[in-house]
């Protein structure tokens, strides 16, 4: 997976220039072609579905199998995240220690390495209350040509009261991403009819971003691994579109992580090495040696996906 195994520095995509309203407007009409080709797809289905199930219902008198009841689903997703601006503060005990104020993010979904989402959601009995597991991959770049107000120093020299991100920071971005790991709460509302099932949550974990941190000031090495931070946390709504096996979803999402990442001064490479890595040093007691970077992403999102469920068969009579 792209997000799972990271490029060189020297390969990695330069910085986009920042949107106007047309790369918006495309970016919004884009995921809305997504939504509207995949529903009409889901809605062709269902309408075969009724046609197939209509007679086995009223032969049997069974219930629609499209109704919620316990099962287990397994989704993906994609969609469209906006980031609020928000200040950074980098600093490393006896060194520099510095804030920018405020760092405008971009997000770019559809650009390599794409948003995309995985969950596995279990609903318990009656299909009322579930639990899931949701992993995100987003990701939150900074616009380096962007002013921003800076305060503090670095080797001991002031920073001016107002520059351009990249005359201080030359990269800044966590695209491999801002990926989130939560555990949420989920509750069904009243269904519309068989096909239709809205839905809440609420939830929280922890973050494995990759951050990618380099100073432009020389004698700053650079830091491209992934590392913890968080907590993390969501809220969403939604609405399930069931058919006989699977189901098609849209979803609003609220996420807020919390950063306190350490900044190693290393090459990074897969995650599960890396964040060993990490985990190593935080047992020995190390400090990094580049400080630590604090922020918090605060995201809108609209996503949209498939996932197939599986519901335990019914017993014999």
């Amino acid at each position: 997976m792209t997000g799972i195994l990271t490029i060189g520095w020297n390969g990695a995509r330069q910085a986009v220039a920042p949107a106007g309203v047309v790369d918006k407007l495309s970016v919004l009409a884009a995921a809305i072609l997504i939504t509207a080709s995949t529903a009409a797809t889901v809605l062709e289905q269902s309408a075969l579905d009724n046609q197939s199930g209509g007679a086995t219902s009223s032969d049997t008198g069974a219930a629609p199998t499209t109704l919620p009841t316990k099962e287990t689903m397994v989704g993906a997703y994609t969609g469209v995240p906006y980031t609020y601006p928000s200040p950074v503060h980098i600093h490393k005990e006896g060194g520099e220690d510095f804030t920018i104020d405020s760092v405008h993010w971009y997000t770019a979904p559809f650009h390599n390495p794409i948003y995309y989402g995985a969950r596995v959601m279990q609903w318990f009995t009656g299909g009322k209350a579930g639990v899931m597991l949701d992993f995100m991959h987003s990701k939150a770049m900074a616009r380096l040509d962007k002013e921003a107000n800076f305060s503090g120093q670095i080797d001991g020299k002031p920073l001016p009261a107002r520059a351009r991100i990249r005359d201080i920071v030359k990269k800044l971005e966590f695209s491999h991403g801002h990926n989130m790991l939560l555990l949420t709460g989920l509750l069904r509302l009243p269904g519309i009819g068989a096909h239709l099932s809205p839905y809440v949550g609420v939830g929280g974990g922890a973050l494995l971003p990759h951050a990618e941190v380099a100073l432009t000031a020389p004698g700053h090495p650079r830091t491209y691994e992934y590392n913890y931070a968080g907590p993390a946390g969501q809220a969403l709504v939604g609405l399930e579109v069931r058919l006989s096996k699977m189901s098609f979803f849209v979803e609003y999402k609220f996420t807020y992580g919390k950063y306190g990442a350490p900044l190693s001064q290393m090459d990074g490479s897969w995650l599960f090495s890396d964040l060993w890595r990490e985990f190593q040093r935080w047992r020995k007691g190390e400090q990094p040696p580049g400080g630590h970077i604090d922020t918090d992403i605060v995201s809108h999102q609209v996503v949209s996906g498939l996932a197939v469920r599986f519901a335990p068969r019914p017993a014999a009579p």
